[in-house]
C-alpha cells in the first residue's frame, strides 16, 4: 500500500486517538449521517442491498451510542435513549416501506444532536 493510500486512514486514526469523548460522539454522529446519506441515495436508486448495508452501519452506530450512555446522568440519558430508540424504529420503518424521506428525518434529528454535542465539545475544549 502506498503512502498516499494510507495517509487519509492514518489521519483518521490519529484524529480518533487524540479526540476528547465529546469529539468522539460528534464523529459518531457524523458517521451515522454519512451512512444515512449513502442509504438515501441507494434507496432512491432502488439499490436495496446497498441501502440496507449503509443503514446497518448507521444502526450499529446508534446502538453503540445507546449502549454507552451513562445511565447515572438520569433524565438526559433517558431522553437520549428514547431518541435513539425512535431513530432505530424509524429506520426499520424506512427499510420496510423503502421511504428515503424517513432516512432524511432521522439524519435531520441526528444533525441537531451532533450540533449540540459539537457545542459541548467546543466549550469543554475552552474550559
Amino acid at each position: 500500500m502506498s503512502y498516499v493510500a494510507t495517509s487519509p486512514n492514518a489521519y483518521r486514526h490519529s484524529a480518533v486517538l487524540s479526540a476528547t469523548p465529546g469529539q468522539l460522539v460528534v464523529m459518531l454522529y457524523d458517521g451515522a449521517r454519512r451512512f444515512l446519506r449513502q442509504a438515501t441515495v441507494a434507496m432512491r436508486a432502488r439499490e436495496v442491498e446497498r441501502a440496507h448495508n449503509a443503514m446497518r452501519r448507521a444502526e450499529m452506530i446508534l446502538v453503540h451510542l445507546d449502549g454507552t450512555l451513562d445511565r447515572d446522568q438520569g433524565e438526559l440519558a433517558e431522553n437520549l435513549h428514547a431518541l435513539y430508540l425512535f431513530c432505530l424504529q424509524h429506520l426499520a420503518r424506512a427499510r420496510m416501506s423503502q421511504q428515503a424521506e424517513l432516512l432524511e428525518q432521522v439524519s435531520a434529528l441526528l444533525a441537531e444532536l451532533q450540533d449540540a454535542w459539537a457545542q459541548i465539545a467546543a466549550e469543554a475544549g475552552r474550559g
